[in-house]
């Protein structure tokens, strides 16, 4: 069966299903200082799976592309709509300002 023939996304979960238990793969995945470096990682994973899949597919998907902000401190924010947020949004509604943390302190879920 020729993989690179599937969707993104049914790429994504063999790729995502491939790293579970992966111990070395996952400790270099750990290690890495950025998500570029992430990205190389996980790229290497799915060429070694043929996969076929790009830079940019691991960027804009889900679940890497989240592992990839989160890797950048760049974490997802929820504010009521459901609809997940990132704190690279240009929106300053969207965004960790100072308001949300003083808002959490006052709820005190705040930690620092």
């Amino acid at each position: 069966m020729n993989l690179k023939h599937l969707p993104v996304k049914e790429k994504l979960r063999l790729l995502v299903e491939s790293l579970d238990g992966a111990e070395q793969t996952n400790e270099r995945l750990s290690q890495c200082d950025d998500s570029e470096a992430m990205l190389d990682v996980l790229l290497e994973a799915s060429s070694q799976l043929e996969l076929g899949l790009t830079r940019d597919n691991l960027r804009q998907n889900p679940p890497i592309r989240d592992w990839i902000w989160w890797k950048n401190k760049e974490a997802l924010v929820n504010l009521g709509d459901n609809n997940l947020r990132y704190q690279g949004d240009s929106s300053g509604k969207t965004r960790w300002d100072s308001w949300t943390i003083s808002f959490f302190k006052f709820l005190r879920i705040w930690r620092e």
